[in-house]
C-alpha cells in the first residue's frame, strides 16, 4: 500500500462521526463524499485540485472520472490498496466516492448524516477505483 494512501485512509478514519453536509468541504462544519476524499488527502499532506460546482446528482461517470484525473488520481489496476478511492453507482444516476482500507471503507453517509466506517465483508460494488501514487507537483 502506498504511503500517501495509507495516510489518507488513516485521516479519513479520524473523521468518522463528522456530520454529513451537502457540498461540505470542512470537517468542522460537515463533509459530503467528495469533501471527505479531499479533506483526507489534505490531512495526509496533499492538497488536490477540487472540482467546483458539482451536484449531488447528475454528473456523468465520465465527468467524475475527469475530475479525479484532474486531481492527480489514476485508474487503478489489480487489487485495491488503502487510500484508493472507489466510485460507486447508485440508481437514478447518483454516484458516490468512498476511501478504501484493507478491511473497511470510509464514506460520508447521507442517510446516517455522518461519516462512517463500513467493513469490507464482501466485494465492494464499485465501478472503478482510483489511486494517487504521489502528490502532483502543484500539491507538495
Amino acid at each position: 500500500m502506498g504511503e500517501i494512501g495509507a495516510r489518507a485512509f488513516a485521516a479519513a478514519r479520524a473523521m468518522v462521526g463528522v456530520a454529513f453536509r451537502p457540498q461540505g468541504r470542512d470537517p468542522v462544519t460537515g463533509l459530503d463524499c467528495v469533501g471527505l476524499v479531499w479533506a483526507a488527502y489534505a490531512a495526509a499532506g496533499c492538497r488536490l485540485v477540487r472540482p467546483v460546482g458539482y451536484p449531488l446528482r447528475g454528473w456523468s461517470r465520465e465527468r467524475i472520472e475527469a475530475a479525479l484525473t484532474a486531481a492527480g488520481f489514476v485508474a487503478a489496476v489489480g487489487s485495491a490498496h488503502a487510500g484508493d478511492v472507489a466510485l460507486i453507482a447508485y440508481p437514478a444516476g447518483q454516484f458516490h466516492l468512498v476511501i478504501l482500507g484493507s478491511a473497511s471503507f470510509v464514506h460520508a453517509h447521507a442517510g446516517l448524516r455522518r461519516v462512517v466506517e463500513t467493513p469490507l465483508d464482501r466485494p465492494i460494488c464499485g465501478l472503478a477505483w482510483w489511486r494517487l501514487e504521489q502528490c502532483p507537483p502543484r500539491c507538495n
